[in-house]
């Protein structure tokens, strides 16, 4: 079942993620010593991040212009443009709109991931760095698995998605929080549920989702702005993920180069826990300051999945 609403509440946001937000744990957790990945991005180039599980996609295929490139080039590691001490991951696409010229970007962590609080800080950006703006983009972090068949009802996926220049129905920014029960691209057929908040995000931005107890809660910068239930919730593990790609259904009628970028500087999941976003600042502010760079104690699904940056 398709649901659509569309929640432009930050007041009411903060309300509601200060009665519900609780910072609780399922049945299966260890409150004492919790399960975690975390990872500060302070690489200074990708060789050193593939030992800690991350992969570049090199694979062609969906989503995005049809045939163009997915760019192991465009996963690179910078200074913080605010903090010059900082390292972040940048993810970069670039498109003319054409596919032989365009270049989208994904970057995944091991396919080990299901109930639990996923976070990031991202940068978004409204405009390219170059070029006219003006083509629908996708900026994100998400979860997914692959999918086994069309229509496969053994499918998990769970997305943010940043749209600047907007698209998917709207022609305004938005930001896009999207709870999938499955998909075939051919006839285009989906199953989801998605909700989303129409604000400018340019800038730095902390993302929040918390899966547990058959719902899925989607925060942006402390808002609760998207709540999906049980028609929609995980049913297998998933790789952690960030993207970057272009709508082919919305470009700038223009033969010039254009580029985008997002940048990265955390990403942060607690296995089996519900964790409110004040909490999870406060518990990626005290790994920095324990000089913890890179943890990763959430054990490996049994049976162990294989590596997965696709689709």
């Amino acid at each position: 079942m398709l649901t659509h609403k569309i929640l432009i509440k930050a007041q009411l946001g903060l309300l509601v993620a200060g009665t519900m937000g609780i910072c609780a744990t399922s049945p299966v957790a260890n409150a004492n010593s919790p399960q975690i990945m975390f990872d500060d991005f302070s690489y200074r180039q990708f060789s050193d991040a593939q030992k800690n599980g991350w992969q570049v996609r090199d694979e062609t295929g969906h989503p995005g212009i049809k045939n163009a490139t997915w760019w192991k080039e465009g996963v690179t590691f910078h200074p913080d443009p605010i903090n010059h001490n900082n390292t972040v991951m940048r993810i970069t696409a670039k498109t003319d709109g054409t596919a032989e010229n365009t270049r989208h970007t994904q970057v995944c962590h091991n396919r080990k991931y299901k109930e639990g609080t996923y976070a990031a800080r991202v940068y978004f950006n409204d405009a390219p760095q170059y070029g006219p703006d003006g083509d629908a983009v996708i900026q994100t972090f998400y979860a997914i698995s692959p999918l086994k068949a069309p229509m496969d009802k053994n499918y998990s996926e769970m997305d943010f998605e940043y749209l600047p220049n907007g698209g998917w129905g709207t022609e305004r920014l938005a930001l896009f929080a999207t709870s999938w029960e499955t998909f075939q691209l051919t006839p285009w057929t989906k199953v989801n549920a998605y909700d989303y908040h129409i604000e400018s995000l340019q800038g730095w931005n902390t993302l929040v989702l918390q899966v547990a107890n058959n719902t899925l809660k989607y925060y942006i910068n402390g808002h609760l702005f998207a709540e999906h239930g049980a028609d929609v919730y995980p049913e297998v593990p998933m790789s952690i993920n960030f993207n970057q790609w272009f709508d082919p259904n919305k470009l700038v009628q223009s033969t010039q180069m254009r580029q985008y970028y997002q940048d990265v500087d955390w990403v942060y999941f607690v296995k089996d826990q519900v964790v409110k976003p004040t909490a999870v600042v406060k518990a990626v502010e005290q790994l920095r300051k324990s000089n913890v760079a890179q943890r990763d104690t959430v054990p490996d699904w049994r049976p162990k999945q294989a590596d997965y940056c696709s689709l």
